[in-house]
């Protein structure tokens, strides 16, 4: 099982394996035939409160990861991520975010849950 995370702007890699989409919304300036992605998974996003708590701000990474493990309990958001399991299950998956630096953002918290 291999699960990359990637800005939903970058090209495309030939090797991106199943491209899901894991933010709540839509990103700015994007066509949905540019983002060229498999599946648009929002149900598995962090809360709208949380992601504006959070703000990317790197200082409050380890505390949004925290708390986004914890929202992931919440049944509709648990099934998304049994989802993302199954298709990672299949091969490559590379979770796509607009946030710019997404080494900090809920893809990766994502991936490493994947991962585990």
């Amino acid at each position: 099982m291999t699960v990359r995370v990637r800005r939903v702007y970058d090209p495309v890699e030939d090797d991106g394996g199943q491209r899901v989409l894991v933010d709540r919304l839509w990103p700015r300036g994007l066509s949905r035939s540019k983002a060229r992605i498999d599946e648009w998974c929002k149900d598995v996003a962090p809360s709208t409160e949380l992601r504006e708590w959070y703000g990317h701000d790197p200082a409050r990474y380890d505390e949004f990861a925290n708390r986004y493990r914890s929202e992931l309990d919440d049944p509709v958001r648990a099934a998304a991520l049994s989802e993302l399991r199954e298709l990672a299950g299949n091969g490559t998956l590379t979770l796509l975010t607009a946030t710019k630096d997404f080494a900090i953002s809920q893809a990766a918290v994502l991936a490493e849950l994947l991962e585990d």
